[in-house]
């Protein structure tokens, strides 16, 4: 997914813990962007629609636990 625009609406994923390992979700046209909270300026990573609908599932699923 290219970005042509900069992510909006910005927001704390519930999925992140309290105290490390932050991540924020924000919207893009097409899909969404993750970013780090720790270093907001230190790039993010893009998916499209598809691709973030199956990310989501997965985690919720417990595809990524350990």
């Amino acid at each position: 997914m290219t970005l042509l625009q900069s992510p909006v609406g910005w927001r704390k994923s519930s999925r992140s813990s309290q105290e490390t390992n932050c991540v924020e979700v924000g919207r893009v046209i097409g899909g969404a962007a993750v970013r780090d909270t720790k270093d907001r300026s230190g790039g993010l990573v893009t998916a499209d629609s598809t691709q973030w609908r199956c990310f989501v599932k997965a985690i919720k699923t417990g595809r990524f636990d350990l």
